[in-house]
């Protein structure tokens, strides 16, 4: 077969969500990426889609398929994404993304890069071109969702807490960040990104706004974080949680139970029919257990593919 591979662009935005939205709905019944999460995904500040994403076209310049390579901070994680429905795009691609993450890590003097690559369960044609490239399921990745069926109360918040809404100055947003960091500290993969990557990640999506994120303190201490965002508004009209976050010494208090219930009232307030939000099942906290206490069923399972690449 002859084929075209050329860099990504943002300019492809459109274009990768309306294929991705065709493949994913035939295997789910819906899409699992919204178009603004494309376009977020692919002007984040830490990607440049020039060198590290690709666009495969037929002789007559049609679709064909589309692949990434995304860094984390320190290049010794990079997440692979693949999309096409044609084997010998998708081999060539998911080369194309284990070259240039080669380079990544050599480039950050690293003896070893870990290579992710998430796979809808019902993909069978991925998984199958996953486990041909030495790849194989490491842990897997709920899509967990509530649906409304009417108006939600407020929580009450919890004895000595303090809760604070939005974060508009950077005092605020390094202290939620904190957070974040530690609370994900020894979850494998979870990568917290430096301070200055995160905020001009945040600010640089068009389904975020600082006053989406919700902080929980107890005794003048930011303890627990919510951030959330509109990834999921056009196509699911949800809500959607990117991070839910208590720190070690805070957790058993029922903080993040209220934060979701928080979260559940505001988007219903503001005439959302449901929240999402993803759980890895390597998290080493109760997390999927206290979603189902709550209500949240999962809509969506991926297989998260690793492969160690040594260098």
């Amino acid at each position: 077969m002859t084929f075209t591979v050329r860099p990504m662009s943002v300019d492809d935005a459109p274009l990768i969500a309306d294929r991705s939205a065709a493949y994913t709905t035939a295997l789910l019944g819906f899409p699992k990426h919204s178009p603004e999460d494309v376009a977020n995904y692919l002007r984040d500040p830490g990607f440049n889609p020039a060198t590290d994403g690709w666009i495969v076209t037929d002789p007559a310049g049609e679709f064909l398929g589309s692949a990434t390579a995304a860094a984390n901070s320190d290049g010794s994680r990079v997440n692979l994404e693949v999309l096409t429905e044609v084997p010998t795009v998708a081999n060539s691609l998911l080369d194309h993304a284990i070259q240039r993450a080669t380079g990544i890590g050599r480039h950050a003097h690293q003896s070893e890069v870990v290579l992710s690559l998430g796979v809808i369960r019902q993909d069978q044609f991925m998984s199958g071109i996953a486990a041909a490239h030495g790849f194989t399921i490491a842990t897997s990745v709920h899509r967990m969702r509530i649906n409304f069926t009417g108006p939600i109360e407020p929580p009450a918040v919890p004895a000595g807490a303090v809760v604070k809404q939005g974060a508009f100055d950077d005092a605020t947003r390094r202290a939620a960040h904190a957070v974040l960091v530690e609370a994900f500290a020894t979850q494998p993969g979870a990568d917290p990104r430096p301070y200055d990557e995160w905020a001009a990640s945040r600010e640089s999506r068009s389904t975020f706004d600082w006053s989406q994120l919700t902080t929980v303190e107890l005794d003048g201490r930011p303890v627990a974080v919510a951030e959330c965002n509109d990834n999921f508004r056009t196509t699911d009209n949800c809500g959607y949680i990117g991070r839910l976050a208590v720190i070690p010494a805070a957790r058993g208090k029922g903080l993040a139970k209220f934060l979701l219930h928080h979260t559940f009232a505001t988007d219903a307030t503001a005439g959302r029919s449901g929240t999402i939000l993803h759980v890895d099942t390597s998290n080493p906290t109760p997390a999927l257990a206290l979603y189902t206490a709550v209500g949240m069923r999962p809509d969506l399972t991926s297989d998260i593919y690793r492969r160690p690449l040594p260098l």
